[in-house]
């Protein structure tokens, strides 16, 4: 069950990657991410107003695992994707996503050192036999005309902030695993992550009056297509966060990130391979899914 749950994550966060491709031709992620964390409360709101209509036990507050996913909330929704953003500008997008594949990797020690999770070697030698075909699905842009190529000072200054990237997507996963184990409320504590990045994102934008005057006379089928957005990611939020009720934290995260299952076949047939995929990268995807078909069998 923890495999498929966090295998539907790595769905909605695929098709997160590919409308928010399209949406930022339209209209810029500084704004959009307005809508997708409103999107994310609005949604996740509804859905917990009827998983309490429905469900047939009480609903219990727990203040130490609420403020775990509030935690969580900040760390990794808020200042996780908004350096993301920031690695992008200075490494671009093929260099950023390389550092982003390491996230899994980095949980791994996380939950080890917080949690004490530990994995056998089997799981282990799985997890390193999918991070190795994450790294093979990385596009290599070799001569090509007009490549993004950063200086050595833009080169230092991404990997740092995409080491504190990596960073806080990792210690987010654990705080929410964490907070799983004594309060299974992936629901509720989604709600609570995106509410507490929403208003992190709010506190530290200097004119957000201005921003939503913008957002108010923005393209119509970019708000849609971020909208979409906020569905599909607080979607894949809950998924992961209910995977890591039935699975070991560092384990649901690798199978979140192995985006490269989904985006290769929509990139070959929608979008005419423009990212440029090759027999590496097939064996790479290979390699990714073998690993996650092991790991459901054990």
């Amino acid at each position: 069950m923890g495999i498929a749950l966090s295998f539907c994550s790595m769905l909605c966060f695929g098709s997160n990657i590919l409308l928010s491709r399209l949406a930022m031709a339209r209209m810029s992620i500084e704004l959009g991410f307005f809508v997708v964390l409103t999107v994310n409360i609005a949604f996740s709101g509804i859905l917990f107003g009827l998983e309490l209509l429905l469900r047939d036990r009480s609903f219990t507050w727990q203040w130490k695992e609420a403020g775990l996913f509030a935690l969580a909330g900040l760390i990794g929704t808020y200042l996780g994707r908004r350096l993301l953003f920031d690695t992008v500008s200075p490494l671009g997008p093929a260099r950023a996503s390389v550092v982003h594949s390491a996230a899994p990797a980095f949980t791994l020690v996380a939950a080890w050192i917080i949690v004490a999770e530990l994995l056998g070697p089997y799981e282990l030698g799985l997890m390193a036999l999918v991070m190795t075909g994450l790294w093979f699905t990385q596009p290599v842009q070799r001569g090509v005309a007009g490549a993004h190529r950063p200086s050595r000072a833009a080169l230092k200054k991404g990997i740092v902030i995409g080491v504190l990237t990596v960073a806080g997507f990792g210690l987010s996963n654990v705080f929410r695993g964490l907070a799983m184990r004594t309060w299974n409320e992936a629901v509720c504590g989604t709600l609570i992550a995106s509410a507490t990045a929403l208003v992190c994102q709010f506190a530290f934008t200097r004119d957000w009056r201005g921003a939503w005057r913008e957002i108010h006379a923005a393209d119509r089928k970019a708000l849609a297509l971020y909208a979409c957005c906020g569905v599909a990611t607080v979607c894949g939020a809950m998924f992961i966060v209910s995977a890591m009720h039935y699975i070991e934290i560092a384990l649901a995260t690798l199978v979140t990130h192995t985006t490269p299952l989904m985006i290769f076949p929509v990139s070959l047939i929608a979008f005419k391979n423009r990212e440029g995929l090759s027999l590496r990268t097939a064996m790479g995807a290979a390699m990714v899914l073998a690993g996650i078909v092991l790991l459901a069998l054990r």
